[in-house]
C-alpha cells in the first residue's frame, strides 16, 4: 500500500511540475542567440572557405531568430509577460506556432545555403559576413535608442 501511495504521489508531483513548466512564459528571442565574436576583413581573409561558410550560416541563424522580433526585444530574456502580453494558452500557442514556422523556414534556408553557398566567391562571403555582423551591431545600437 505504501508503494502504491508513494508511486501515485510521485506521479502527481511530476505532473504538476510539468504543467507549471508548460505555462511559464517563453523568451521571445531564443537564449541561444548571440554573437561571441565580431570579425574584421583581415581576419576573415585568413580563414578557409569552409570556415567562412559556417560563419555565414551562423549569422543567418542569428538574424532569422532576432530581426522579426525587434519591435519587442533585441536580446534574449524578454517574455510575453515582461511586455505585458497576457500569458494565456492562446498567446503561448501563437508564439509556439511562430517558433515552429521560423524553424521550418530556417531549415529550408540552411539546406539551400549548404548546397549553393560553396559556389560563391570567397570575397562575396566575406562581404556578406561583415554586412550581417554590422546588422547585428546595429541591433545593439537600436536597443540603446529604443529605451
Amino acid at each position: 500500500m505504501k508503494i502504491i501511495f508513494f508511486s501515485l504521489s510521485l506521479f502527481l508531483i511530476t505532473g504538476a511540475t510539468f504543467a507549471q513548466k508548460k505555462d511559464t512564459p517563453k523568451s521571445i528571442i531564443s537564449e541561444k542567440v548571440g554573437i561571441k565574436k565580431y570579425h574584421d576583413k583581415e581576419e576573415l581573409d585568413r580563414m578557409q572557405k569552409g570556415q567562412l561558410l559556417e560563419l555565414y550560416i551562423e549569422r543567418i541563424k542569428l538574424l532569422v531568430k532576432t530581426l522579426p522580433y525587434i519591435a519587442f526585444a533585441t536580446k534574449p530574456g524578454v517574455t510575453m509577460s515582461t511586455l505585458g502580453i497576457p500569458n494565456t494558452k492562446d498567446n503561448r500557442e501563437t508564439l509556439e506556432d511562430e517558433f515552429e514556422a521560423s524553424d521550418a523556414f530556417l531549415e529550408t534556408t540552411l539546406n539551400f545555403q549548404r548546397t549553393m553557398l560553396p559556389y560563391s566567391d570567397k570575397s562575396n562571403l566575406i562581404a556578406a559576413i561583415i554586412f550581417y555582423e554590422d546588422t547585428m551591431k546595429s541591433l545593439h545600437q537600436y536597443s540603446e535608442f529604443h529605451n
